[in-house]
């Protein structure tokens, strides 16, 4: 069968250490092991896994290459890592499956295998499922409340204490200061944005360039976009 690669990361997800190559290759094993094909990888990188699918740019690209299917969709199905890649939110997690089993794709986790649809004969099978998206949005509760502790204890102390730096700059003697490598990418980014190139043409152009992002992976057009906007703003 034909999948589609769905990898998120957030600002929490860092602290488990389940990143984007993690994801990836666990995705690319369990397809090895039963006989699937990964045509197509989507992503979103520092994108909250509590947003919904329209406000994420790799998973709504993901959904669309499944609801294409009857003009000549790209593939049958999603494959991600664990379902909390999916959504950190009960209600985004039952809305987001429900977007892609009513394209008629079908929804794979390396972790768990197939995530099956609702059976009005099997009652059970909804509840386990729905138990998973709540202990999901349990555990995103637990880290962002130690966050905001750690974050609190870092500002008495008189450091910087907003998490990771914004792009293009870096966190020197406990203050913000510009980064010289990403203030020259920020300029890259608004001189091929003026020149009328798309997101998605400017995420090419960087990575060829062999520019690095801010966790030093491949650009995609939603860190271009976030990055577009803190060099316009």
């Amino acid at each position: 069968m034909r999948l589609i690669g769905y990898l998120r990361v957030s600002s929490s997800t860092q602290l488990d250490g389940y990143g984007l190559n993690v994801q990836q290759r666990e995705c690319r094993e369990w397809c090895a092991r039963n006989d699937h094909r990964i045509v197509k990888w989507c992503r979103d990188e520092a994108v909250s896994g509590t947003l919904d699918a329209s406000e994420r740019t790799g998973l709504a690209e993901a959904l669309d290459g499944i609801a294409s299917h009857h003009n000549g969709r790209t593939a049958e199905g999603i494959i991600m890592g664990k379902l909390d890649r999916l959504a950190r939110s009960l209600t985004v997690q039952e809305a987001t499956l429900a977007l892609a089993w009513r394209a008629g794709g079908r929804v794979f986790t390396a972790a768990d295998g197939e995530i099956l649809q609702d059976d009005p004969d099997d009652p059970m099978r909804t509840a386990m499922r729905q138990m998973m998206g709540v202990f999901s949005q349990l555990e995103r509760t637990i880290i962002v409340g130690r966050l905001r502790a750690g974050r609190a204890e870092k500002a008495l102390q008189g450091g910087y204490a907003f998490g990771s730096p914004p792009f293009g700059t870096h966190s020197v003697d406990k203050e913000l200061a510009p980064h010289d490598q990403e203030q020259q990418t920020l300029a890259r980014i608004q001189e091929l944005h003026s020149a009328g190139k798309s997101i998605r043409r400017i995420a090419l152009i960087l990575n060829e360039e062999g520019r690095p992002t801010k966790r030093g992976v491949q650009w995609h057009p939603t860190t271009v976009s976030r990055a577009l906007a803190r060099a316009i703003d």
